[in-house]
């Protein structure tokens, strides 16, 4: 009977191994290679800061001899207005160059004419700046509003507007400075000025500075929180140089370099973080340097190589939409993370090689702080309380969550203009002037293109057409039509009743657009960003279809579990919905406008939901590997789902929060931009975090777990068979020989 007892025994210690028990790792596994780039960059310390140092060098004489300018091109591939714009282009020589208005009022009750004199010193002023082709005259017929108040010049340019430059759009708006005499206005607008808009410098500082002082109070030493600023910074700077080669070779939009920096500071500054975090963490628990070092690698640094990847898997997923600019911040935006991710793995180690010791250098005077097990720390109480009565906080975060997202259910896209700019900018003063003086309509011009090559119209037909265009009720004015040199195809200049941003100018191009015969299409500014809108908007859930494609797989085979990845995918969800619904209510509600320096509701960026969505995907990704990381290693070494929890939560708690805060304020530093919809891109961003690291990481995640015990974990033979093993877990950790002991249900 005893005999029987002892055997039966065996057989369960044998079972309760096994269940828990991790596939063997591959000798030449993916920690062992990244710890041993790790540990040679350590030894190496002095030649690797040099390898960086001449790489650095080579991007910038690259860049120089072969980097390029920023252009943004807002065409939506194979649309209506872009086929018309091709046929101006090809038709009307010229017609691609960029263009400009310059617009004068004089003082209530005064007419323009007053003011000749000073109208014409300034215009020739502006015929004299570099790339100016054409200045017409403001006093021409038609050029003047119905009460001679109002009058403007357009300004032809000899290339396109993107590629005119602020240094150039800054020498035209000096230029104006005789007409502002005698209280007469003088306002540089039109493309651009719009454009080429003076751009505010200093967010990128506000966030370093306040990223300083979080990390200082995080770490308690001046020197470990100088780490990760620099290294960030560095990883910034060469990948900048980077994208200005990649303007080189392909269309990069002028948002690309603000996009990169703002989330390259962000995880350069988090991957940087969490290493040193981890390093220190082990130097406590008594590994000399080296040691810890490795160790911190193998761990912190494969976790931040997949981190990094689900970013760039995100941000290249941009592609998806085959919008070139789009796709330009996406390949431009990976530039950086995977710059930040090689610094973090090799240049990180020569550098605390380097320090031994004194990354503990200058401490805070009161934060000598004592490594405090795991069972002190506030983190993993708040995990054995959210594991206890998983439920309630499930439910309870679910519907703060839900809350957030509502508005969203209401968000309204379209293309920013001149007239959501600061009422103090240039180009929004003249943009109002001529709303004042011409109607809403003038800025938002319809160019309707009748092609007679092949298409069966005859210039006899042009009459008809335009005829038919005045009597829509939502057209204010039809030009009289311009031929081409070669008397093939015609423009007919249609001016709307309602300005860009208004619903009814969309309605008024689908009525023209549906009663127009074939060989007529209609294009321009508006025409053009309307198609992309609905191009984006039709484009959306294929993206966002690849992106959880993509990062699922990728989650699966690093945690070896089916049920992981597809929580990390509806957690994710949940907190981009949250952020959509933040920025909706404000923005586009009006609520707390105030607060953050809007005087107006807007519309929603058309390109804010995807790129807003590749952004924050791959970065909530980065904290669910990190914590999951934790949990999965605690996990392997005591088979307990909830002291795992826990633990990893205890782990990387006060990390995950340090590093959410820095983001959060390196993105709210961009909300002290002038432009509406960099605010919106930072406050949006800020808010997402927030949401990601308070609700979702110290709440969802527990409860699920908790929730789902061992099937956090499950992962069907056949499938553990076929995908390629790429474990995050250290080789001390996968290797462990100490049997695990889980009770087996009967």
């Amino acid at each position: 009977m005893t005999h029987h007892l002892t055997k039966e025994a065996d057989m369960t210690a044998t079972l309760e191994t096994k269940a828990v028990t991790p596939a063997p790792v591959p000798r030449r596994s993916l920690n062992g290679l990244i710890r041993h780039l790790g540990d040679t960059s350590a030894r190496r310390p002095w030649t690797t800061i040099g390898v960086w140092a001449v790489l650095a060098a080579l991007v910038v004489v690259l860049t120089g001899a072969f980097g390029g300018a920023f252009l943004d091109n807002f065409t939506a591939p194979h649309s209506e207005s872009a086929k018309a714009m091709k046929v101006l282009e090809e038709r009307f020589p010229g017609v691609s160059g960029g263009t400009a208005v310059v617009v004068f009022a004089a003082p209530e009750g005064k007419q323009l004419t007053s003011y000749r004199s000073g109208v014409e010193s300034a215009l020739s002023r502006v015929a004299a700046v570099k790339h100016v082709a054409t200045v017409s005259d403001p006093f021409a017929a038609g050029h003047v509003s119905a009460d001679g108040r109002i009058g403007f010049a357009d300004i032809t340019l000899d290339l396109p507007s993107t590629q005119f430059g602020r240094p150039a759009a800054a020498e035209m708006t000096a230029g104006l400075a005789p007409a502002r005499t005698g209280g007469l206005s003088a306002e540089l607008g039109g493309d651009a000025a719009f454009l080429n808009a003076p751009k505010s410098s200093g967010s990128e500082a506000i966030g370093v500075l306040a990223a300083l002082v979080i990390l200082v109070i995080a770490f308690g030493t001046v020197v470990a929180a100088l780490v990760p600023i620099v290294l960030a910074l560095v990883a910034v700077a060469v990948s900048l140089c980077g994208i200005v080669l990649l303007a080189g070779a392909m269309d990069v939009s002028t948002a690309a370099p603000t996009t990169g920096a703002m989330v390259g500071l962000g995880v350069g500054i988090d991957y940087s973080l969490f290493i040193v975090s981890r390093y220190r963490e082990n130097r406590a628990a008594g590994q000399v340097n080296g040691q810890a070092l490795s160790a911190a690698l193998g761990s912190s640094g494969t976790a931040v190589f997949f981190a990094g990847g689900t970013v760039i898997v995100s941000m290249a997923a941009l592609a998806l939409t085959g919008v070139g600019f789009l796709t330009s911040i996406g390949l431009a935006t990976s530039i950086v993370v995977l710059v930040a991710v090689a610094t973090a793995l090799t240049l990180l180690p020569a550098l605390l090689s380097l320090l031994g010791d004194r990354i503990d250098a200058g401490r805070i005077i009161g934060r000598r702080r004592i490594a405090k097990p795991a069972e002190a720390t506030a983190w993993w109480r708040l995990a054995h309380r959210v594991a206890a009565r998983p439920w309630p906080y499930l439910v309870a975060a679910s519907l703060v969550l839900v809350a957030l997202a509502s508005p969203a259910l209401a968000l309204k896209t379209g293309f920013p203009n001149a007239g959501d700019n600061p009422t103090s900018a240039t180009e929004r003063k003249a943009y109002d002037l001529l709303t004042d003086g011409f109607g809403a309509g003038f800025n938002a011009p319809l160019y309707v293109v009748a092609d007679l090559k092949g298409t069966g119209l005859a210039a006899a037909d042009i009459p008809g057409l335009a005829r038919r265009l005045a009597a829509d009720p939502g057209v204010a004015q039809v030009d009289p039509p311009q031929v081409s040199p070669t008397g093939d195809a015609v423009v007919l200049r249609t001016l709307p009743t309602t300005g860009p941003s208004d619903p009814r100018t969309a309605q008024t191009l689908q009525r023209i657009r549906a009663t127009t015969p074939q060989g007529v299409q209609v294009t321009g500014p508006t025409a053009l960003t309307l198609d992309l809108d609905k191009q984006l908007r039709a484009t959306l859930p294929l993206f966002i279809g690849g992106i959880l494609l993509a990062s699922f797989l990728l989650l699966m085979m690093v945690f070896r579990s089916v049920t992981v990845p597809l929580k990390a995918a509806v957690m994710n969800l949940l907190s981009v919905g949250g952020a959509y619904g933040v920025v909706v209510a404000i923005f586009q509600w009006g609520w707390l406008g105030g607060l953050f320096g809007l005087h107006q509701t807007y519309l929603i960026a058309s390109p804010f939901p995807l790129l807003f969505f590749a952004v924050l995907f791959g970065l909530s990704m980065d904290y669910e590997v990190f914590l999951v990381s934790r949990i999965r290693e605690a996990y392997i070494a005591t088979g307990d789902t909830a002291e795992s929890v826990a633990r990893g939560l205890a782990s990387t708690g006060r990390v995950i929060t340090s590093g959410a805060l820095i983001m959060v304020v390196v993105f709210l530093g961009f909300v002290t931009d002038p432009s509406p919809f960099v605010k919106m891109i930072g406050l949006g961003l800020a808010a997402a975090i927030a949401i990601d690291a308070t609700v979702v990481r110290m709440i969802l995640v527990p409860a699920t777990m908790a929730l789902m015990g061992r099937a956090n974990w499950w992962l069907p033979g056949w499938l553990d068979r076929v995908l390629p093993h790429l474990s995050i877990d250290s080789d001390e950790t996968s290797q462990q020989s100490s049997p695990v002991r889980v009770p087996v249900q009967r």
